[in-house]
């Protein structure tokens, strides 16, 4: 039975796993997941800084993607393991706050991205002609810092919401990191506005947008169908089912979980959706983008094949 001082301002996190060895293995595979993941990102973003053929709008946000796919596991993971490991669960009322601050910057910004590139490929393939003004460097920086920033404001909201709500029962939230919802059933009092808040937040940074790139790539699918050239509609179509692959994964479980009532969720089911949006997606990413991805297998070949024979 965990002791738990109810004076304490620090938050207990119950974790993932059971601390048996079936709980060890498990924690194992995450450990890996995220070095594959940590790999992945990293790579991807050295190639594309590197690499002057991948200096274009398209790959640009690619390698934001991968740089928030790398901050994103990095912010529940690490602490994660840590926990496991030493047998401590708890985590600062700092530390949850900076937590659940950074988790919710990079799921909406994320969001937003992704539109951002579903955008760039709808202007390639459907309005190539318009793609060097509609895409340029400065449109590729303003949805950038866009994204950033939309992400950030979004995030302060509820982050500051969250850590001025009174608990004053227990502090024991039924998750692996500080996930706000998670956190609401332990406030003394009602937070049916704040649940409004979600639904609204989830609504304009992951449904909206999800709803747009679904409909943009119907739009593509169609255009690419009619091309004349057999290889520019292979190439087409892949990067559009290769874009609608990581939408999918990472869109499908988050609105999920966070449209629905609280009265439809479960801590179990909630926790095990999370893995996909958390641990799972920013490991499938950077080996999506890249098995299906011509110009990066070739900025691959490049420059790591170039290192490699510099060596010897």
């Amino acid at each position: 039975m965990e002791k738990w001082n109810q004076t304490s301002s620090d938050f207990i996190l119950l974790g993932l796993f059971p601390p048996n060895q079936t709980g060890l293995l498990l924690l194992l595979l995450i450990s890996f997941i995220f070095f594959l993941a940590t790999l992945g990102n990293s790579a991807m973003i050295h190639l594309i800084r590197v690499d002057t053929r991948l200096h274009t709008p398209m790959y640009i946000l690619l390698s934001q993607l991968s740089l928030m796919d790398l901050m994103y596991i990095s912010t529940t993971v690490p602490k994660m393991v840590v926990n496991f490991l030493s047998g401590q669960k708890s985590i600062s009322y700092l530390g949850c706050g900076v937590q659940s601050f950074f988790f919710l910057t990079m799921a909406c910004s994320e969001g937003l991205l992704l539109a951002s590139m579903a955008y760039d490929r709808f202007v390639a393939i459907c309005h190539p002609l318009h793609y060097p003004i509609r895409m340029s460097r400065r449109m590729c920086v303003k949805m950038i810092v866009g994204s950033w920033i939309l992400g950030s404001i979004n995030s302060t909201a509820h982050t500051v919401y969250a850590l001025h709500l009174p608990y004053c029962g227990s502090r024991a939230i039924n998750h692996f990191f500080c996930d706000v919802p998670a956190m609401l059933p332990l406030a003394c009092m009602d937070t049916w506005v704040y649940e409004y808040m979600v639904f609204v937040s989830t609504s304009l940074f992951l449904l909206f947008p999800f709803l747009g790139i679904t409909a943009s790539y119907g739009r593509v699918l169609f255009a690419v169908f009619h091309m004349r050239s057999k290889e520019g509609r292979k190439k087409a179509f892949t990067t559009c089912s290769t874009h609608l692959t990581v939408v999918t994964f990472y869109y499908a479980p988050f609105v999920y979980t966070y449209l629905r009532p609280r009265s439809l969720r479960s801590p179990e089911e909630d926790k095990a959706l999370a893995v996909f949006y958390t641990i799972l997606t920013p490991m499938l990413n950077p080996i999506i983008y890249s098995l299906r991805n011509k110009e990066v297998l070739g900025a691959v070949t490049r420059v790591f094949g170039g290192f490699s024979s510099k060596k010897k």
